[in-house]
C-alpha cells in the first residue's frame, strides 16, 4: 500500500463548552433516571417498547449534552 500525502487538509477547530451547574445537574438527573430504567427493564416490569418511549420522554425532560446522539 502505498501512502499518499494529504493537501489543503485542514482540521476544523472545535469550539469548547463549559458546562454550567444546571447542566451538569440534568446530565445527572438523566443518567439516574436511565439506570432506573435499565433495572426495571432487566426486572422485567417495561417491555422493549416501553424502555424506547420512557428514555425518549427522558431526553427530553433532562436534556442532556449528548441528546442528539443518543438516538
Amino acid at each position: 500500500m502505498e501512502v499518499k500525502q494529504i493537501e489543503n487538509f485542514k482540521i476544523p477547530n472545535a469550539v469548547a463548552h463549559e458546562i454550567t451547574q444546571e447542566e451538569l445537574q440534568r446530565e445527572y438527573d438523566f443518567y439516574m433516571a436511565q439506570k432506573m430504567l435499565e433495572t426495571m427493564f432487566m426486572f422485567g416490569m417495561i417491555s422493549v417498547d416501553e424502555f424506547h418511549k420512557i428514555s425518549a420522554v427522558n431526553r427530553k425532560t433532562f436534556s442532556p449534552f449528548l441528546s442528539e446522539i443518543m438516538g
